[in-house]
């Protein structure tokens, strides 16, 4: 994946910049009312659930249970991690066509509100950080899909809409991509063509720079015909949405992904998450 950096001025934070840009004359909508939150002081199946499928040829295999302590939350923290347990093992994740992972030494996390959190719109929110940003493969990633969507587990009668069509649309808030460098993350829509796996990556997409080892809040939400993005509650990028693309329930997905095959340098990658939130306007 190339990433294609919007070129408009306000739209690119410097790294450690306090003072950021803004597209609109507020910071923060005051109207927002929470209809959903957790601290993660516990793994709440009522809000959760470990997703195990095989997407994006990526070379990780998903565990459930916080197998190898890939999904652990401890100290009211959720760590994701991928973790390479040093040789290769079976991994039972399959695609949407039923193939199966091949043989693979490393292991990893992802979690989904999949048919537990599911929300029209609205705004979402997650605090999180990731250590050691930039090792080749990294894939850490706080994204939305459509509630519809037919990929696994499929627990629905009416999960059969294929990505990215409505039904199964897609918004990335967070998701860092290591073969860029450290301390940047992509924000996007993904733009549907019209058909099954046909989906626009670039055109409604921002390139943010931030200290990825720090706490910060990253957000998205709704606003008349637009998708607004933002970075400690700072509007960074807006993307237009006037056809409506995303009139469907979402629900949230964490997830850390090994994208490529280059070998791990160290033993396990960590992204934290302090928590996350859902709000509705009054």
């Amino acid at each position: 994946m190339i990433y294609r950096p919007i070129l408009a001025a306000t739209a690119l934070l410097a790294i450690g910049c306090s003072d950021y840009p803004l597209l609109d004359d507020q910071a923060v909508n005051s109207s927002w009312e929470l209809d959903f939150f957790d601290d993660f002081e516990s793994f709440d199946p009522e809000n959760w659930q470990d997703q195990i499928l095989w997407v994006n040829d990526e070379d990780q295999c998903y565990l459930p249970n916080n197998q190898f302590n890939t999904r652990e939350v401890s100290q009211g923290t959720l760590k994701l991690r991928v973790v390479d347990l040093g040789e290769p093992r079976p991994c039972n994740n399959f695609n949407k066509f039923g193939e199966q992972h091949p043989d693979t030494q490393y292991v990893a996390g992802r979690i989904a509100s999949k048919n537990r959190q599911e929300f029209i719109k609205g705004k979402w929110t997650a605090r999180l950080r990731v250590e050691d940003s930039g090792q080749a493969g990294m894939f850490p990633a706080w994204w939305l899909l459509g509630a519809f969507n037919n990929e696994p587990p499929v627990q629905e009668p009416d999960e059969t809409v294929c990505w990215p069509l409505t039904g199964s649309g897609e918004i990335d808030i967070f998701e860092h991509h290591s073969d860029g460098g450290p301390d940047h993350y992509a924000a996007r829509a993904i733009q549907s063509l019209g058909y099954c796996g046909g989906g626009d990556w670039q055109a409604l997409m921002l390139v943010q720079e931030a200290k990825l080892a720090e706490y910060h809040t990253y957000s998205v939400e709704w606003a008349e015909d637009s998708i607004i993005f933002r970075l400690d509650d700072i509007e960074v990028y807006r993307s237009p949405d006037t056809n409506d693309q995303f009139p469907e329930p979402l629900f949230a997905i964490l997830n850390f992904a090994k994208i490529n095959d280059s070998p791990m340098t160290v033993d396990e990658w960590v992204m934290e998450v302090d928590w996350v939130k859902h709000e509705v306007q009054r």
